[in-house]
């Protein structure tokens, strides 16, 4: 399936905010089916061991904390060229820069509350989408 998956998170600021309907509307509209999907709220070890890859920076104990501050959806997704295509669907990090229309432009407030996360490549959405569903969770 390498090129056809892709995994996505929405944050704590999203949920909180009330925009998961939206954004996966959002995200359906796009061409997106969900393989997978699961509402959870991520212990401290968890979060830790999803953003190991960036231990060493100094934003890690921030955004351990901001993933742990409340609950989030995880999903798998399926489309051709998928994490090219919800990269664009989502938009710049920073929602200020994202063009109009973006998942990140509607619905985050800042860089650090950025409302998603998407897979950056194809091993990173294996990867993400093996740390949180088992195989009998993936339809």
């Amino acid at each position: 399936m390498t090129g056809n998956i892709t995994f996505t998170m929405i944050k704590p600021d999203a949920v909180r905010k009330g925009t998961t309907g939206a954004i996966l509307n959002d995200i359906i509209q796009a061409g997106f089916k969900i393989r997978a999907m699961k509402y959870v709220h991520l212990t401290q070890k968890q979060a830790e061991g999803f953003y190991a890859v960036h231990k060493e920076r100094p934003f890690f104990g921030e955004l351990v904390s901001f993933m742990i501050s409340g609950p989030i959806v995880v999903a798998m997704l399926e489309k051709s060229n998928a994490v090219a295509d919800f990269r664009t669907l989502i938009g710049a990090t920073d929602p200020s820069k994202a063009e109009e229309g973006t998942i990140r432009r509607k619905y985050a407030d800042s860089i650090a509350e950025n409302a998603v996360h998407g897979s950056d490549s194809d091993e990173n959405a294996h990867i993400e989408c093996g740390f949180h569903f088992s195989q009998y969770e993936i339809i």
